[in-house]
């Protein structure tokens, strides 16, 4: 039988280790807790044990279980369509999946329909996968020039996906190039543009990823299957 009270104090002890190599606070370091495939009542028990934040990778999953815990905190983890944007915006905290211009015009265009602000990470495909999702690396500095003109939607960080492996040492090197990029994008001013967050880490490799510098991380498999 899964314990998920013990699975979650073992991953905050694990978080906590990691962001002390680090020297940084592990209240700095936001868990989400993936709920793809998870049935409500098990959400609302790790929400009971002080888990905030919940991921889901399907729009309709995500405001089905929204409606059932509206006080979570409820991030959109998943490739987006840009005929979900509207089942999307306004309903979900973060979107931590934004890899097109033309999804970023379909979130704005919408945002500015309801009158509010749409809060994104761009997605950046460090490991150059072609069946990844993502911008190219040497094209954020551009994409990131143009989010000014969007109004109604800001980038707070960005986000990486690394190679499934068995050894999480394998992906110290993704979460790296990312940290030093947003390092270097973090030296220009861009309009609409604050990249606090570093979105880099699942349950094979949050601990290289809190190490290289992410400040939240998707955890599903860790919570949930254990």
């Amino acid at each position: 039988m899964i314990n998920i009270p013990a699975n979650i104090d073992n991953i905050k002890v694990r978080i906590e280790r990691a962001a002390r190599k680090r020297n940084v606070d592990p209240h700095s370091v936001t868990l989400i807790a993936v709920s793809k495939m998870v049935d409500i009542p098990l959400v609302e028990q790790v929400y009971s044990l002080g888990v905030k934040d919940f991921g889901e990778n399907r729009v309709a999953e995500l405001n089905r279980k929204r409606q059932m815990l509206p006080e979570a905190n409820w991030h959109m983890i998943g490739r987006l369509q840009t005929n979900k944007v509207k089942d999307v915006v306004g309903n979900t905290c973060l979107i931590h999946s934004l890899d097109r211009w033309n999804l970023a015009e379909a979130l704005n265009q919408r945002a500015e329909y309801k009158k509010v602000l749409v809060s994104t990470l761009l997605e950046v495909n460090i490991s150059g996968e072609e069946q990844k999702a993502g911008i190219a690396p040497h094209l954020v500095k551009s994409f990131l020039s143009e989010i000014g003109q969007l109004k109604n939607l800001k980038v707070l960080g960005l986000m990486t996906l690394a190679p499934l492996n068995d050894n999480q040492e394998e992906s110290r090197p993704i979460f790296r190039e990312l940290y030093a990029l947003r390092d270097q994008l973090i030296k220009s001013s861009f309009r609409g543009v604050d990249l606090t967050y570093l979105s880099m880490g699942m349950s094979q490799d949050f601990e290289v990823a809190v190490e290289e510098g992410s400040n939240m991380v998707r955890i599903g498999t860790s919570i949930f299957r254990g």
